[in-house]
């Protein structure tokens, strides 16, 4: 049985013991890794600032991390999990904690660094969905944003959501929209493109499967796609609609699985229809253009 508990300077000890017995199981590294040189004060020093986790697997600890406060994110830092343990799931579990913790903290999301020279771990975090926003020398710096969820209580609501959402969108934003027919997709786009000022009618673009909308201001126009009759990425880069991202707003709807490579940076959207009336909006931001973007105030 696998406990992941939120710890303070009380628990350094066992702390320390793992980021030490973990670390030096990696190879070295160019500069050095430093976790090494952590003690028992310096970590209780980080856990009483700002807490950790401790992963107890068998009654024994086997995973830890350090936070650190990082404006509107959370950072993780001293992520190791014993070699004897890896096969049980800690470091999963220690990053979903992690994750409510961001969440319990009012945080936005997550940010860590990670070695270019340790692939696995750098795959292990984008499984995980961290991205890569910014680096140094072989330092990578991973970001995960979290999701905001809003209740959409009347039918109007839907396309207010997309009016509001506008007001935060500038040239070169993607949009992937996905959601069961009926959802009101094409509905949260026409508030969409109401909000850009774009020339209308927005509809769906299914048999078309991508409409240019201009702007009647000086705004982006809007790029609408429908990728739900598109088998795979390769049709939809036939559409060439990264020569239009730097210029426009683009949605795509039906887009999950298969614009997300059209952009690092993106905002991915799920409607959900919880009876005629309501719906619900999951919005996950992903990439470095969202981390200082509030997205609370949309409903």
């Amino acid at each position: 049985m696998t406990v992941i508990l939120e710890v303070g300077a009380e628990r350094a000890d066992e702390v320390v013991a793992v980021i030490h017995q973990a670390f030096a199981d990696r190879p070295v590294l160019d500069p050095p890794a430093t976790a090494l040189e952590e003690t028992e004060d310096s970590v209780a020093a980080a856990l009483a600032a700002h807490g950790g986790l401790l992963a107890i697997h068998d009654d024994e600890p086997v995973g830890a991390l350090l936070f650190v406060d990082d404006g509107p994110l959370l950072g993780l830092r001293r992520v190791g999990v014993l070699a004897d343990a890896r096969q049980h799931g800690i470091a999963r579990l220690l990053a979903e904690r992690a994750a409510e913790t961001a969440t319990d903290r009012g945080k936005r999301g997550l940010v860590l660094e990670a070695r270019a020279e340790l692939p696995a771990t750098v795959r292990f975090w984008a499984l995980n969905g961290f991205v890569e926003v910014g680096r140094d020398g072989p330092r990578l710096h991973l970001q995960r944003l979290l999701p905001q969820t809003f209740t959409l209580a009347l039918p109007e609501d839907t396309a207010a959501a997309g009016r509001a959402l506008a007001g935060t969108l500038a040239a070169g934003d993607l949009v992937i929209l996905t959601g069961d027919l009926g959802a009101g997709k094409t509905t949260f786009t026409q508030g969409l493109g109401d909000g850009l000022g774009v020339r209308g009618p927005v509809t769906s673009p299914t048999f078309v499967i991508a409409r240019v909308h201009p702007s009647l201001g000086d705004g982006p126009e809007l790029v609408h796609v429908d990728a739900y009759r598109l088998g795979d990425g390769a049709e939809l880069d036939d559409l060439d609609l990264d020569t239009d991202l730097d210029l426009a707003v683009t949605v795509v709807e039906w887009g999950s699985g298969l614009a997300e490579a059209l952009s690092a940076d993106r905002l991915e959207l799920r409607l959900e229809r919880a009876d005629d009336d309501v719906r619900t909006l999951v919005i996950t931001p992903v990439g470095a253009r969202w981390a200082d973007v509030d997205l609370t105030r949309l409903v």
